[in-house]
């Protein structure tokens, strides 16, 4: 099977991710679950030549940066099929190759079951709002949503910095600059700063990397810019504590003040196995209310956890209440409830 019959099969069936491995026959991930293609496992040649022919399909991408350092990421489309977003690597001396599938039709909030709360954040004029979660767990698909939700409802410049992209916007009642670190500008920081000089209202970052970042996310959502970012984090608490201990002993009580300020919600999410053999999200929705701007203003972030608990009814929810509730309309098994609960035994005995 040569690669475009591999990318057309996995766009065909729905496929998440492809794997391009030595010593493993061609094998796609659809809800979780492992398919291989054939029995036929591949050798280092084998994938190296698969790997070469996506970088030619990629526009004729240089493949010398994957030679040379041993990692390379990058997007690519196939007109009429789907984008893929690409994380080429050497693993045992041999090329290797992870490939996500991305549709080009843009997912439907209500149908991939996106909450209203999650969805209402878009209605936002500034601040900073917060999708969390681990790789893979739906996050890149809740912003381009909540980006897709202002583009058809306000006339705004919206600039999405990726790396790389994946979804495409059409410009709507927006207009949409979308920007590729390492193809349209050289890092986040550098097309950062130029976005605040591009009269932005909405400003969509790839991911808050280091410090350097943070610092001017911060002074973006400061200076009335609406910015959207991810963390590899799950709960709001872990959230905030990692953005401060990112930060040196010195400049922390100057950041924890920023952040109460320009904080505005953290969305937690995971994505994870329904009764019917798909994939579902949950979430833990975090509003940030005068009482957490006190709580992260006093370094009292351990409270917040038992506050978003407690706070039902006020658009906060917190991760087990959204398992709780998936079990109760059915959507998943009382295991899987247990399983991806932060509190597993409180849970369990509230599913007893």
């Amino acid at each position: 099977m040569n690669i475009e019959e591999f990318l057309t099969l996995a766009a065909e069936k729905e496929a998440s991710d492809l794997f391009i491995i030595a010593g493993l026959p061609l094998t796609m991930k659809t809800n979780g679950v492992m398919h291989r293609i054939n029995e036929e496992r591949m050798m280092p040649q084998d994938t190296e030549e698969m790997i070469r022919e996506i970088y030619k399909m990629a526009a004729d991408r240089n493949i010398d940066k994957l030679l040379k350092t041993g990692d390379d990421d990058f997007s690519f489309a196939i007109p009429g099929l789907s984008r893929f977003r690409v994380s080429a690597y050497k693993q045992r001396g041999s090329l290797a190759a992870v490939i996500r599938v991305i549709a080009f039709r843009l997912p439907n909030s209500k149908e991939i079951g996106i909450p209203d709360q999650v969805m209402r954040l878009s209605e936002l004029n500034k601040g900073l709002v917060l999708v969390t979660g681990s790789a893979g767990s739906g996050k890149s698909t809740t912003l381009a949503c909540m980006v897709e939700e202002i583009n058809e409802t306000k006339e705004d410049h919206i600039i999405t910095l990726e790396d790389p992209l994946e979804f495409l916007h059409q410009h709507k009642k927006s207009i949409v600059s979308q920007r590729e670190v390492n193809m349209d500008t050289v890092n986040y920081v550098t097309s950062l700063r130029a976005a605040l000089r591009q009269s932005p209202d909405v400003i969509l970052l790839g991911e808050m990397r280091d410090y350097e970042t943070i610092q001017v996310v911060m002074t973006a959502a400061e200076t009335g810019h609406l910015v959207f970012s991810t963390l590899h984090t799950i709960g709001a608490a872990n959230t905030i504590e990692r953005i401060i201990d990112v930060f040196p002993p010195n400049q922390q009580r100057q950041i924890t003040i920023q952040l109460a300020s320009v904080l505005q919600a953290v969305i937690s999410q995971q994505l994870i196995p329904s009764v019917d053999g798909t994939l579902i999200p949950v979430f833990e929705i975090m509003e940030v209310t005068p009482a957490i701007r006190n709580m992260i203003r006093e370094n009292k972030v351990h409270q917040i956890d038992g506050l978003i608990y407690s706070s039902t009814g006020s658009g906060m929810m917190s991760m087990d209440q959204s398992l709780m509730q998936a079990y109760r309309d059915g959507k998943i098994t009382k295991e899987t409830a247990v399983l991806y609960a932060l509190n597993a035994e409180m849970l369990s005995k509230r599913l007893r």
